[in-house]
């Protein structure tokens, strides 16, 4: 792999139940539980996993849209929790989000040409001449008319409107886009022009992308490498080729099983999970997933397999694999 770009080690984030008439902490749900993973730069970083599993969490984290609990964030060279709050908006201006939901992530008061030009006007970039050049210069990247750029975002579809997304993430010219399921809510029809449209804005401007995505198929389509999560923990990171020819989680077999096949043809066993997924305010101990694991063993119960190289480029947080020679890797950090 190329030089990283973003490094994350130990990630957490966990939000504080309060019971009780003094609203006392009892217990906290860990939405993000100690994960560890590194981007490449022009790599485009695949997070797959249930509803609920943390995905989003780790999105806005990355960025400090939340504020994480522990860990380190490392963007290019820079550790970004320690910054202040000033320092870190200027780094936002490389480090952008498109967001799940095209129509309430945009101002509804505003056109689409004070929608692209306000990232400008907070970070001071341009007179209003350029910025109003800059701003026709994005619709034309991404797809829109400029007659478009006097219109409020009621007055376009939903693709359109994910469109006037990602030119407002591309205002800033930034390095690191954080795109949270920026088609699944989109017709599929639709959901192929983004993607392609994302696709070729990355060979363009040299984009690096996390993608969070629970559409298996789109990730397949996209990404380089994905990393699948399990109740705010990371169970297996590898390159997509890998991962969907010789998954070795037990989740991430169940997952790609349950992933439509278009030959009619061909027959593959569908793994049926038993149970519900527990809740991150009370976890199993151990590996997360052996309340619904079917291999589970005794030692799943009681202690949690580290994410360690199974084989080159293939991490897997599995005792399965305990009897495996092997040694743990850093994950590029």
């Amino acid at each position: 792999m190329s030089e990283s770009l973003l490094e994350v080690k130990g990630l957490r984030k966990y939000y504080p139940l309060n019971k009780g008439f003094f609203s006392r902490a009892h217990g906290s749900v860990k939405a993000v539980d100690d994960i560890s993973f590194a981007v490449s730069k022009g790599e485009t970083f695949g997070l797959v996993g249930e509803s609920g599993c943390g995905k989003s969490t780790t999105g806005r984290a990355l960025l400090r849209l939340i504020e994480p609990t522990a860990g380190e964030i490392w963007f290019e060279g820079e550790e970004l929790t320690k910054l202040s709050a000033e320092d870190m908006r200027r780094r936002r201006r490389e480090m952008q989000i498109v967001f799940q939901d095209p129509f309430s992530s945009l101002d509804p008061r505003h056109t689409v040409q004070r929608i692209l030009e306000e990232p400008m006007i907070v970070h001071g970039t341009g007179d209003a001449r350029q910025r109003k050049a800059e701003v026709e210069r994005l619709a034309d990247v991404v797809g829109l008319s400029r007659a478009h750029l006097q219109r409020y975002p009621h007055q376009f579809s939903g693709g359109q409107r994910q469109r006037i997304g990602i030119a407002r993430a591309l205002a800033l010219h930034p390095k690191l886009i954080i795109a949270d399921e920026p088609v699944s809510a989109l017709d599929v029809s639709i959901q192929s022009q983004v993607i392609n449209l994302m696709q070729d804005l990355q060979r363009e401007f040299g984009l690096t992308y996390i993608f969070i995505a629970h559409d298996l198929s789109v990730v397949k389509h996209i990404c380089d490498r994905v990393a699948v999560m399990y109740l705010g923990r990371i169970v297996e990171i590898t390159d997509k080729h890998k991962l969907y020819a010789r998954p070795q989680h037990p989740y991430t077999q169940a997952l790609l099983s349950a992933v439509p096949e278009p030959d009619p043809d061909i027959r593959k066993e569908r793994i049926i999970l038993q149970g519900e997924v527990p809740s991150p305010a009370n976890a199993p101990v151990g590996c997360a997933f052996n309340t619904r694991c079917p291999r589970v063993m005794e030692q799943c119960r009681v202690i949690r397999p580290p994410l360690l190289e199974t084989e080159a480029g293939h991490f897997t947080a599995c005792h399965l694999y305990d009897g495996i020679s092997r040694t743990q890797k850093n994950l590029g950090l």
